[in-house]
């Protein structure tokens, strides 16, 4: 594909002069969603095979962190539909043709198992009602984790959109345009070609296919984490250019508390970045080599997903407070970057469990390993 980093400012630069408008109406302007399709930001983890990106995870971070530095919202939703396109390396060939052979087609929906299975035939009819289906409303297929019975377990089940009852009720204070509302489906008769059993066995070859899939969801999380602070920190630093605080006779640029906040914030978010570069590096390495990734290597990424989230977190508090009551204007870019990285923060990805999760391995107590 054409310069990954190229393609995702692009996206960027479309993202954030729509930001304000997605925000109102709690989805992406469509003009946001054609250029994330257009530059295939949607479907990073598509194989080769299927005429897919197939980038490796450092390199995915990087660029939906770019786009979510244009608006923090698109990069959301990009990221979920692209760490949700993950599953084609689980799938028959045949199957994720189906889905993902269309370089035009998003998917997305919600991992949680929300749904019920009932087998009959070569499939199961699926019943469920799930949150957070961050971008469904563009999604060509819709998926949800669902317990099936028959010795099914627990399948990520794929259905077209047509299918799905989108219920758009998300209101909420950060990453409002991504409509990750409630979704549901009554009765799908789901083809087992189109379920992915869970923990997922690859069906091809490719190194992504070995990398932990809950660990390039968490990677995911970070990263639009990582580009919030990235903007928030240039925003500060535009805005510092021309403020002049009350009581004060010169900007706020010339305030050596504002240079500290800046240095801080550019110290806390590159250190954040830096750690999960590298523990993504170090597990593709691994992967790449043939090997599987450890005990311990899964929980170094999700320890370095979880940091980086948290360090992206402070970045921005760091702008936030630097900006004054500049900061509480709805015009305010810090504002939108504030309310989009606390709610990035609750995901249950990087929530802390998964930090602690390193800590108690490290100290040989044992640990859930099913989500790592």
């Amino acid at each position: 594909m054409a310069d990954l980093q190229a393609v995702a400012r692009d996206a960027a630069a479309v993202a954030s002069s729509l930001a304000r408008r997605s925000e109102s109406g709690r989805r992406l302007e469509p003009e946001v969603v054609e250029v994330i399709a257009a530059g295939g930001l949607h479907r990073l983890c598509v194989p080769a095979e299927l005429g897919g990106p197939e980038v490796d995870p450092v390199s995915m971070v990087d660029a939906l962190a770019t786009v979510s530095a244009g608006d923090g919202a698109a990069g959301w939703c990009a990221m979920i539909a692209s760490t949700s396109s993950a599953v084609s390396l689980a799938m028959a060939p045949d199957a994720a043709a189906e889905i993902y052979g269309d370089p035009g087609a998003w998917s997305g929906g919600a991992y949680a198992p929300g749904g019920r299975g009932v087998r009959e035939g070569d499939g199961w009819r699926v019943t469920g009602r799930w949150a957070w289906g961050s971008g469904t409303d563009h999604c060509d297929w819709i998926m949800g984790g669902t317990l099936c019975d028959a010795g099914g377990g627990f399948r990520l089940c794929l259905v077209p959109a047509s299918e799905v009852d989108l219920e758009g009720d998300w209101d909420s204070s950060g990453l409002r345009g991504t409509a990750s509302g409630h979704f549901s489906i009554d009765g799908a008769l789901v083809p087992e070609s189109r379920t992915v059993p869970f923990p997922a066995t690859p069906a091809t070859s490719s190194p992504l296919a070995r990398f932990p899939l809950m660990g390039l969801l968490a990677a995911g999380v970070a990263s639009v984490s990582l580009g919030i602070g990235r903007r928030a920190i240039d925003e500060l630093v535009d805005l510092a250019a021309g403020k002049i605080p009350l009581m004060a006779s010169k900007t706020l640029a010339t305030s050596p508390h504002t240079h500290l906040d800046v240095a801080r914030a550019e110290a806390v978010l590159g250190a954040g970045r830096a750690f999960l570069r590298d523990e993504l590096a170090r597990a593709w390495e691994v992967v790449g080599a043939g090997d599987e990734i450890d005990v311990t290597g899964r929980t170094r990424l999700r320890l370095a997903a979880w940091h980086a989230t948290t360090a992206a977190a402070d970045a921005v508090d760091l702008a936030y407070d630097a900006g004054g009551g500049t900061s509480v204007d709805s015009a305010c870019v810090l504002q939108r970057c504030f309310r989009d990285v606390h709610t990035a923060t609750q995901h249950a990805m990087v929530g802390r469990t998964h930090g602690a999760a390193f800590g108690r391995h490290a100290l040989g107590q044992s640990i859930d390993t099913a989500l790592l």
